[in-house]
């Protein structure tokens, strides 16, 4: 084991045992890493280093822009400030709460620079929810935008562990800005050890109960030198945007870590749903578009304004994507969506394919440095296009802190994602569905994604989700929740009219014998579908 520059040991001293970690990959030229690394040096400071410190890096509206030198400054000053009045020792927990602004982007890399471990949180998260990440995490310090103060103070007297709460983007005396007036701008970060913690990442809750996942400065490394690097490969003169939050892992990698990888610049928006985003690419000249399917289908309306703009590349994930929205994009756009399948405990995405190599229906393939199989209940690798679990290995993997359920997603030192997948003999990968959202009705396997993605495709569907629900005669029955597109009648002629529409798109034995239309969906913050929450109503 490498030196730790931690004097705080508690994240090194909850890892998980090494017999229960994944193995790890590190074949490629890229992945292999010196022993001393502090990832924020790689990705801000070797910029300004290489005499590249007058780029732009970050944007974002009412005309805020920040060069890779100007974000160094402000990233210097948080570390120092960190280090010198509020008490942070290497190895400590910040958590890190705020829209997707700037001074998120300079509070992650002053306390990465400080050696600190950054615990980011959902903007929408309330204090109950900050008092399990802050308990569970032992976090120590906090830095706040003042706009979602309320809720950290609610957590804070329940949580003595928190001692230093500081607030940015406040005008005031106390704000962090004033403090950050104080330092000198100068900084040299501590010496971290590749191997030391730099990041507490929860997951998004599609279970309902988070997990910390915990992830190395050589983590950060190796995810750049993966997706962005064989699939996406940015320019220096790329625009990112994108509406995943920096809390999550899509997000801190889309909006800040990948465009940084290559000197390139980022909008971050405080809010993004669809109409931010049109108005974002279009007033920023944004070329990589990072979000999720449901964005993809409303923005694909917007097709013959995007097509005017610079947009080029845009990826998704968070959640399945559909072939209808796939196909939609590319109609309204002319731009072939990339897809990629990732995980918090992973920390980015690791089967995908690039335009070029896309295949209707497929996901892709494993991301170079990584490599998946799909798996029976044994553990044995299944014959080409035989569903079953998907199962991964890579420079990256699973560390859950302090959790039993550590032996549930990684086992013989694999990753078990949660996911049913085949695999053709291509080496593409297939998503079926959740391995949880296996409908088994009258001895038939029904996949949830395959019957939502019919139903899809008829004009009268905005949104949809399938679950199955208990069913005396054939064990389980599909059942469809529908969000029908304004002007729609919610009827039972309506619910036949998708039955018998579904019907004729797949095998008949997959249709939902019962449809709900609902307003809306339950969806987490990162737009991921919460079937767990519709099992439960029923």
């Amino acid at each position: 084991m490498i030196r730790s520059a931690h004097t705080d040991t508690f994240a090194r001293d909850h890892l998980p045992a090494p017999e229960a970690q994944p193995q790890f990959l590190f074949d490629l030229p890229e992945l292999q890493f010196p022993e001393r690394l502090n990832c924020a040096t790689e990705l801000l400071d070797r910029h300004i280093a290489e005499g590249r410190g007058d780029r732009v890096v970050i944007r974002a509206p009412g005309g805020l822009v920040w060069t890779y030198a100007e974000l160094q400054d402000r990233a210097n000053r948080i570390a120092e400030l960190l280090v010198g009045e509020m008490g942070l020792v290497p190895g400590n927990r910040v958590l890190l709460r705020a829209p997707n602004n700037p001074m998120l982007a300079a509070c992650w890399f002053g306390v990465i620079k400080a050696g600190g471990i950054a615990v980011g949180t959902m903007p929408l998260l309330r204090a109950k929810e900050l008092k399990a990440i802050i308990e569970k995490g032992q976090v120590t310090h906090a830095l706040c935008d003042a706009a979602l103060a309320e809720e950290l103070a609610l957590a804070c007297p329940d949580v003595p562990v928190l001692r230093q709460v500081r607030h940015f983007n406040e005008p005031g005396p106390d704000g962090l800005e004033a403090a950050m007036a104080r330092q000198t701008g100068r900084f040299t970060h501590v010496d971290t050890a590749a191997d030391d913690c730099c990041l507490f990442a929860f997951t998004s809750g599609t279970t309902g109960i988070p997990k910390a996942t915990m992830h190395f400065h050589r983590d950060v490394m190796a995810v750049c030198a993966g997706f962005p690097r064989h699939i996406l490969r940015p320019r220096p003169d790329d625009v990112f945007i994108g509406s995943p939050p920096l809390a999550f892992t899509f997000g801190l990698g889309g909006l800040l870590l990948f465009p940084m990888t290559v000197g390139a610049s980022t909008v971050l928006l405080e809010k993004a749903g669809p109409p931010q985003l049109l108005e974002g690419i279009k007033a920023f000249g944004a070329t990589t578009l990072f979000t999720a399917p449901t964005s993809y289908r409303t923005l694909a309306a917007r097709g013959t304004e995007l097509r005017r703009t610079p947009l080029r590349q845009c990826v998704s994930a968070g959640e399945v994507l559909p072939a209808a929205t796939r196909a939609q994009w590319r109609e309204a756009t002319g731009i072939e969506l990339i897809d990629g399948i990732g995980a918090t405990e992973l920390l980015h995405i690791f089967i995908s394919a690039d335009e070029a190599h896309s295949r209707p229906g497929a996901t892709g393939r494993a991301v170079p440095g990584y490599r998946a199989r799909v798996v029976g209940d044994d553990g044995q690798e299944l014959a080409p296009s035989t569903v079953g679990k998907l199962a991964v290995q890579g420079p990256t993997g699973c560390r859950y802190l302090d959790d039993a359920r550590q032996a549930g997603y990684v086992r013989d030192g694999w990753n078990l994602t949660g996911d049913a997948y085949l695999m053709d003999a291509d080496g593409y990968f297939f998503y079926q569905a959740r391995t949880d959202d296996m409908i088994v009705s009258a001895g038939y396997n029904i996949a949830s994604p395959e019957v939502e993605d019919a139903l899809m495709t008829h004009p009268a569907v905005a949104e949809c989700a399938v679950i199955g629900v208990p069913d005396e005669e054939r064990g389980q029955i599909v059942k469809a929740f529908v969000v029908l597109r304004p002007g729609q009648q919610a009827d039972d002629a309506m619910a036949r009219v998708l039955q018998d529409h579904v019907k004729q798109a797949i095998a008949p034995y997959k249709y939902p014998r019962a449809v709900a239309f609902r307003s809306d969906l339950p969806r987490t913050q990162t737009g991921k579908l919460q079937r767990f929450k519709l099992k439960e109503s029923e």
